[in-house]
């Protein structure tokens, strides 16, 4: 390197590069300058940087521990890595925010500013599939001879589009009355629109709510319990602002202690998407009010309470039964029509998520596998068709949730608190990549 090669360098006197320490990060399989890789991503989502490196290195990564010098990773890995090349993979990681660190801690402290500077989270997930949009409309010509479509125009028309096309072949009959609670699901539009639009698209013309509560799942946190928002959510169609009544009728139900557990680790909210990705339908189904404003939301995290008997994993944040009693008794307190939205996915499974039985194809053996996992879901879905949340907990912590349900714990809270009369399953629905990669299921349902 010359001196004014601007290449960050390894240097032996900081800690965080002698003893390199990983984060928490996700490893896939990648195409790297036509080569194939191994991409490193953050497991949380607080940078978007990513690593990449030769497939073998997979190996090497539990040795990143913050316990071994680079001389002992290198001898103990061998296989010919040389410290000289580790030391680069070592600055890579913390260029990009994957090392334990001040870097990582920089990236963080900006992540933590800029939440705290709006009163409405900005879209994230929303606006890359707008602005996917715009790029697929423009190279289909289908904007010449015209002035571009403004972004909150294209996402409203693709909303539109997939509720025409879902509606017009469904069987299941209109929702006469506007429900206390329903669940879809938070995948993204293009592989879960079908779920989405069948319930969303029932919502139009109905009695307007006066909030809407989103029950999601906390995918990237840190937060061990349940997990509040205090901030509204922006996207392409406008602001639906925090509900700060309801909000501050929660945290006095939930008393000063467990208040503050809720918002210890609100910052989860920043990265998260299963919350994000109902604002749109929102938006555009209920639509709103005379003067222009969209609905009030609340914005919650729900761990999965089948891994510690309802508590939070470490037994130091918001649990699942406080928190159903004083949502309930706040909703109670503010009056009013309140619409709570479970936004669950359900099952995870193929090699993406360490399933060694790849998922397409007609073989036996992945028919099988595929029907195994249908039958599955299919079997808890009829606890929450039958009204048991109970059950649906039981079942869950029993069998150690094989398919991986990432939602359970909003679906049995959305149960418990909306206490419906019936629930009406609409749409079960399988999202499979063509690789054979992942397979995700949805399941679009309406609590009465």
């Amino acid at each position: 390197m010359t001196q004014e090669d601007p290449s960050p360098r390894f240097d032996p006197a900081l800690p965080h590069h002698q003893r390199p320490k990983l984060r928490r990060t996700r490893v896939f399989p990648a195409d790297f300058k036509g080569q194939k890789m191994m991409g490193i991503s953050d497991a949380r989502q607080v940078t978007d940087r990513m690593v990449f490196a030769p497939p073998a290195a997979q190996g090497l990564l539990p040795l990143l521990n913050g316990e071994r010098t680079i001389q002992q990773i290198a001898d103990e890995f061998g296989q010919g890595l040389g410290v000289d090349n580790l030391q680069h993979l070592v600055v890579q990681l913390d260029q990009a925010g994957l090392l334990e660190g001040p870097t990582f801690e920089l990236m963080l402290a900006r992540m933590h500013a800029d939440f705290d500077a709006t009163d409405n989270l900005p879209p994230a997930a929303t606006a890359a599939f707008t602005e996917s949009l715009g790029v697929e409309l423009s190279k289909n010509g289908a904007d010449e001879g015209r002035p571009p479509l403004e972004p909150g125009q294209v996402l409203k028309d693709a909303l539109d589009d997939y509720i025409s096309r879902t509606l017009a072949n469904d069987p299941n009959p209109p929702l006469e009355d506007l429900p206390r609670g329903i669940i879809v699901p938070h995948l993204d539009y293009p592989r879960g629109w079908v779920a989405y639009a069948t319930i969303w698209g029932r919502m139009r013309g109905l009695p307007r709510p006066d909030r809407v509560v989103i029950l999601g799942t906390n995918h990237f946190g840190v937060g061990t319990g349940i997990t509040i928002c205090d901030k509204g959510y922006a996207t392409d169609l406008g602001v639906c602002p925090v509900d700060a009544t309801l909000l501050a009728a929660l945290q006095k139900r939930l008393g000063p202690e467990n208040a503050a557990k809720s918002l210890k680790n609100r910052y989860d909210h920043e990265r998260e998407h299963s919350i994000e990705l109902q604002v749109p339908w929102v938006q555009a189904c209920i639509g709103p009010d005379a003067q222009g404003h969209h609905v009030p939301v609340l914005g919650i995290l729900v761990h999965d309470p089948t891994v510690n008997q309802g508590e939070s994993y470490d037994g130091k944040g918001l649990g699942l039964d406080p928190f159903v009693e004083a949502l309930s008794a706040a909703i109670k307190d503010v009056g009013g029509r309140t619409l709570v939205v479970s936004s669950a996915d359900l099952s995870h499974v193929g090699p993406m998520f360490g399933d060694e039985v790849p998922l397409a194809g007609e073989a036996p053996e992945v028919m099988e596998f595929r029907n195994r996992v249908s039958g599955h879901d299919r079997q808890l879905l009829s606890l929450v068709a039958a009204n048991k949340p109970d059950d649906l907990f039981a079942a869950m912590a029993w069998q150690q949730n094989p398919t991986r349900w990432c939602s359970v714990g909003n679906i049995i809270a959305g149960m418990k608190v909306v206490r419906p009369v019936r629930v009406d399953v609409y749409r079960y629905a399988v999202a499979l990549d063509p690789q054979g990669m992942s397979l995700v299921t949805c399941v679009g349902a309406v609590m009465r």
